[in-house]
């Protein structure tokens, strides 16, 4: 394991909802995409993966969709406050909730009314289908995967990204990669997916090519790499391939060393 720097918030969950430990063992990567991961790998690590209850962890996705932790965080940490009280269920408190003290609770994450939708009707179907969020994170942890993601899929406002978030992260499912916007860039820029890949197909080539076991950890060192070193507008390549530790395993698609520009890869000529 890399003496590296870690990210500064273990965004798995750790170890503190039973989450399960992983072993990161690089090895000799079979094709470059692993090799990738493996080299991410020792920049970062974190340990433990699952162990989140699988409700609160759909409202912490639901509550960073299109937008920054700093921002989404306070309106997690505010909706726990007001409705994660000791004698409640979860789901059945937010089914219940009035939809515009929601939506003030909440309005730090962006979109406020519309995450406050998401999140009501998310607390319904849970009521409805599961019984209670205990019984959801039940279904979320020891289901197949493929049945937990289309019934995720299936509730309105939970697309792809947050699905798998709450299957790696709730369900500690092997062979999950999330596609977020850092991985959607991150991918296609290095010349792994193809240019203009949408975040389905970005995940299809890498649930494909990583080994289950590293899909997790390759997800969140790839975040943290897109925060860290390949921006969306100034990749750290524009100073120098001394200056990426991914340089001779990128195809910089849609950047251009000499003029500076940066452009999506799906722009690129």
């Amino acid at each position: 394991m890399s003496d590296g720097p870690e990210p500064t918030e273990n965004i798995s969950g750790g170890s503190e909802g039973g989450g399960i430990a992983d072993v990161f063992d690089p090895g000799e990567a079979d094709n470059r995409v692993e090799e990738v991961v493996d080299r991410l790998g020792e920049l970062y690590w974190q340990k433990t993966y699952g162990g989140q209850d699988a409700f609160i962890c759909l409202v912490r996705t639901v509550l960073s969709q299109n937008t920054s932790d700093v921002a989404s965080q306070p309106a997690h940490d505010d909706l726990l406050g007001k409705y994660d009280e000791d004698d409640a269920d979860l789901a059945e408190s937010l089914a219940h909730a009035e939809h515009a003290e929601l939506a003030d609770t909440i309005r730090s994450a962006g979109l406020y009314n519309q995450k406050a939708d998401v999140l009501i009707e998310a607390g319904e179907e849970v009521l409805a289908n599961y019984g209670s969020a205990t019984d959801f994170d039940r279904f979320v942890t020891e289901e197949e995967s493929s049945e937990v993601r289309q019934a995720l899929l299936d509730m309105n406002g939970v697309g792809p990204k947050t699905a798998d978030c709450v299957l790696l992260f709730s369900g500690g499912q092997a062979g999950v990669f999330p596609v977020d916007t850092h991985v959607h860039r991150i991918y296609r820029r290095l010349g792994i997916a193809p240019a203009d890949a949408d975040h389905e197909e970005v995940r299809e080539v890498l649930e494909r090519e990583v080994p289950a076991e590293k899909c997790g950890f390759g997800h969140t060192a790839s975040i943290q790499f897109g925060r860290e070193y390949c921006s969306a507008r100034k990749p750290a390549c524009l100073d120098g391939p001394e200056a990426c530790p991914m340089s001779d395993l990128c195809e910089q698609v849609g950047v251009d060393s000499e003029s500076k520009d940066v452009v999506d890869p799906a722009e690129a000529d």
